[in-house]
This record gives C-alpha cells, structure tokens and sequence, in this order.
C-alpha cells in the first residue's frame, strides 16, 4: 500500500494510452482549425450546407433533372469550359474547367423523388469561395 507521501506509481502502458489520447486531440484540432471537417449552415430552405474534405455538399429539394439543368446553366453563366456530360435516371456528373483551368466537378444523386444530393468541388483540394458561387448559381436556376 502506498504511503500518502509516497509519490504515485503510473504504469508504462496508461502513459502511452495518455500519449496516443492526447496526440489524437491534437490531430483533430489541426484538421477541424485548418477546415477540412468544417459545417457551415445554410440560408435557403433551411437546407444545410457542409464543407468536408474540400467538397462542398447539400441537398436540394428538387428532382434530378432540375438539378442537373441548373448545373449546366451554372457551368455556362460562370463560362466554365464544359468538358464532359454525363447523366443517368439516378446520377449524374458535370465535369468543366476554369479560365485558370482548375477543374469544377458538380457531381449529382438522387436521393428521392424530390430531393437531390450535390456535390462541388472546385481544384484538387476544394475552393470553398468557387464551390459556394457554383452552388449560387445552381440555386439561381431552379
């Protein structure tokens, strides 16, 4: 038994489990300040908005095919270069480029009768400011 002068013993292994705990923390404090795991909420329909690992992603509460013109037109009004086109009864993807030729994914899923997933993302790392004026002009044209 321990006296109570006597200093605590602390086992090798509950030292490293305090370790591992505290390295973790400050990963998730570095991916969460640098937003990479970032939400913001948004305005419109109370529909929210999320920034995650550098694509922006909401749901809209319109059909697949609304959707998907909308993103053409946005493609067009921002004058995207269009590079490919692809559309399914369940999904669909845009594919264009920027003046500076970063590349601008709007990729499309249907997720019910009215309600459709959409996801942009702008560069191989995300641009959020780019990804949030895309999804603008999206909900410009529904």
């Amino acid at each position: 038994m321990n006296h109570p002068s006597a200093p605590i013993r602390v086992s090798p292994f509950a030292r490293a489990r305090v370790a591992v705990a505290a390295l973790l923390l400050g990963v998730i404090a570095v991916f969460t300040s640098t937003g990479c795991v970032a939400v913001a909420a948004a305005g419109a329909a109370g529909a929210g908005v999320a920034w995650i690992r550098g694509a922006l992603e909401v749901n809209l509460e319109e059909n697949l095919d609304q959707v998907y013109k909308a993103s053409q037109n946005a493609v067009r009004g921002l004058e995207f270069a269009p590079v490919s086109e692809r559309k399914s009864g369940v999904d669909a993807a845009i594919l264009a480029r920027t003046a500076l030729d970063k590349r601008v994914e709007i990729v499309l899923k249907k997720i019910g009768p009215n309600t459709t997933h959409v996801s942009i993302r702008v560069g191989v790392f995300g641009d959020e400011t780019m990804s949030m004026a895309v999804l603008d002009r999206i909900k410009a044209g529904l």
